[in-house]
């Protein structure tokens, strides 16, 4: 009774705030917010309502949080899903996907993720199997007793659809999607109308096996579910991105193009995607242009923005090498992007500011490295082996020209071949050592933007 006679009370007193545009917190208000992109009014409006105990803003407010993207943010959204866990299964999924997609995850964090998901599902919410199997993918040592494999088998013949999404995942952890390219179109045909990621899957598909016919209808389809307001311009914006790709097969940089020219006055950040176009197809416009993309999209993307003006100025491609401008921009961006790390760690490496930074170098490109990018390896063992700036050494060289021959990082024999003619069996012996230990350091690291973008997809 006390519950309800509160919920009536803050109805009221959101009609009257209404009528007297007095500021009241109401949870509609705060969804009218959001809904045109106000997140400074609905977060107000969810902090007052979660204060007095209401569940829906608890939540509302949490995932406001996470979706900054802050450090601390993060943290104060997993205190604020605690509150309604009693109250919400939705709660438990959201915070279960949380712990999950902790890249620094304890041992007892990863159990309680586990366990929160599981709750969830078990209490219908069907958004939790794709986090799930992420967690079981990152961890599998956390997990030894668990066949993932088994368990979507057991998911996709009880009819779960995110079951489906979890298997293409796996396939590409696994390395194997290119063998199961019959499977995921069937997976993504049947769930287009629910997961709009599934165009991207599909695009990607039919450009691996260069179906223009099939990959030109998709298109067609796609741009109507977008007119409809059914697919949001982001959508377009990864499709177009999959066309561009060169490692996905012959490219289609013009059509790529055309989307992007489509929706970016509505959605500006695409005009990032259009600058990124022109530097990596030069022939589809000039470089004033490409500059224009940037400004014009500046502001809806910044981290991207400065990241590419920071690779404009440190490759020279297209103008002359500005390093210094390029650090500028580089900086700016490397709190969002790890490839804004590697082009810093190479500026200090290669002293193009002059004079070589070697902690600077050491620093930048192991952030690079550990996220994931087998070229920031390959630099810090060149910056060990040639000892430009720091002292040789070779057990460190051959730790990390090794970490970027197991990723498949092209071009490394001639360095590696360098190393082990210098190398004595104590470097070696200790070489052994520190690799199991960077190898520990990092382990599941490469993960987190996947890991992410399965909380983002399953919400």
């Amino acid at each position: 009774m006390k519950g309800t006679t509160r919920f009536l009370l803050i109805s009221a007193l959101g009609s009257l705030a209404a009528c007297a545009n007095l500021d009241i917190p109401d949870q509609r208000l705060a969804q009218e917010a959001l809904q045109r992109g106000d997140t400074a009014t609905a977060e107000r409006h969810f902090r007052q309502l979660a204060a007095l105990g209401y569940t829906d803003a608890q939540i509302g407010l949490a995932d406001l949080q996470v979706a900054s993207h802050d450090p601390v943010q993060l943290r104060q959204a997993e205190q604020t899903y605690r509150l309604a866990l009693d109250a919400s299964p939705r709660a438990k999924a959201r915070l279960g996907k949380l712990l999950a997609a902790k890249p620094d995850a304890s041992e007892a964090e990863k159990r309680e993720a586990e366990r929160l998901l599981g709750e969830a599902f078990a209490a219908g919410e069907p958004t939790v199997l794709l986090p799930l199997a992420m967690l079981y993918i990152q961890y599998p040592q956390s997990f030894p007793d668990v066949s993932l494999q088994q368990r979507i088998n057991q998911w996709r013949a009880a009819g779960h659809t995110q079951a489906g999404l979890a298997q293409i995942v796996l396939y590409r952890t696994q390395g194997s999607y290119d063998q199961h390219l019959d499977e995921v179109e069937q997976i993504c045909k049947g769930l287009l109308s629910q997961y709009d990621v599934c165009y991207a899957e599909l695009a990607t598909v039919y450009q691996k096996r260069q179906q223009t016919a099939q990959q030109q209808a998709l298109l067609k389809q796609l741009l109507a579910a977008q007119r409809s307001g059914a697919v949001p311009a982001s959508r377009i914006e990864s499709v177009a991105a999959v066309l561009a790709d060169p490692q996905l097969g012959p490219t289609d940089e013009k059509t790529a193009q055309s989307l992007l020219t489509d929706i970016a006055p509505t959605y500006p950040a695409a005009w990032i995607s259009l600058a990124q176009l022109l530097y990596d197809f030069p022939a589809l416009g000039e470089v004033d242009q490409l500059l224009d993309y940037v400004e014009r999209g500046r502001e809806a993307d910044p981290p991207r923005a400065h990241l590419l003006l920071g690779k404009f100025y440190y490759e020279g491609k297209l103008a002359p090498q500005n390093p210094a401008k390029a650090e500028e921009h580089l900086l700016q961006a490397s709190d969002a992007s790890t490839s804004a790390h590697y082009y810093l760690g190479q500026i200090y490496r290669r002293g193009y500011l002059g004079q070589v930074y070697p902690q600077k170098a050491l620093d930048h490109l192991l952030i690079a490295a550990r996220a994931g990018q087998p070229n920031a390896d390959y630099g810090i063992a060149q910056l060990f082996a040639q000892g430009r700036g720091v002292k040789p050494n070779l057990a460190n060289a051959y730790v990390f020209i090794r970490l970027a021959q197991l990723q498949g990082r092209p071009g490394t024999e001639a360095l590696m071949q360098d190393i082990e003619t210098r190398i004595s069996p104590a470097e070696r012996i200790q070489a052994e050592r520190l690799m199991r230990e960077e190898q520990q350091a990092r382990s599941g690291a490469w993960q987190a933007g996947l890991q992410m973008q399965a909380v983002q997809l399953s919400k």
